[in-house]
């Protein structure tokens, strides 16, 4: 699908950065063409300075996803979503970061997400980043309540797992 909505704007490759930044970062695409968070609309010109394209190309990749009624579907239902891991610490939950040796298996959510419940923790957040966005995506798993070292062995063992980070 990703492919799909890239080759659009293959021949433009400051449009493929809008695109490629809208997406990453969960935004949309409103009603008038503009580049928004919810209701909130996001400054083209901020966008530009961000990826380094004139604020044109903002307008123009923004208008061009609007009018094309494909892309729109897409653009206008996309929706950030809140990212625990940063604060995780400060709100005392624990964070595991996976690093998969292929994040396209399949499965690999579902083993760790055992392995955390036999533990006795609870998920509050799983987060995986797409592989097509992320050159190095990870797995992240967020618990209520600190890591214990016995389950870091265990989710270093399960099959796919290349690394385990814990924090």
């Amino acid at each position: 699908m990703w492919q799909q909505i890239l080759s659009k704007f293959r021949r433009y490759p400051a449009q493929e950065k809008v695109v490629r930044l809208i997406l990453s970062r969960g935004f949309q695409i409103n009603e008038r063409g503009r580049v928004a968070s919810g209701s909130i609309e996001i400054p083209h010109a901020q966008i530009a300075k961000e990826i380094d394209v004139d604020r044109r190309v903002v307008d123009t990749t923004a208008m061009a996803i609007r009018e094309d009624p494909e892309l729109w579907k897409v653009f206008k239902n996309v929706r950030s979503v809140l990212f625990l891991a940063d604060v995780a610490p400060v709100l005392g939950l624990g964070v595991i970061e996976i690093t998969p040796v292929d994040a396209r298996q399949t499965g690999l959510l579902g083993s760790v997400a055992i392995a955390v419940a036999k533990h006795g923790l609870s998920i509050r957040q799983a987060v995986s980043d797409d592989p097509f966005f992320v050159e190095d995506p990870k797995l992240t798993i967020i618990t209520e309540g600190k890591i214990p070292g016995e389950l870091v062995t265990i989710l270093k063992e399960i099959d796919g797992v290349k690394k385990v980070t814990v924090e």
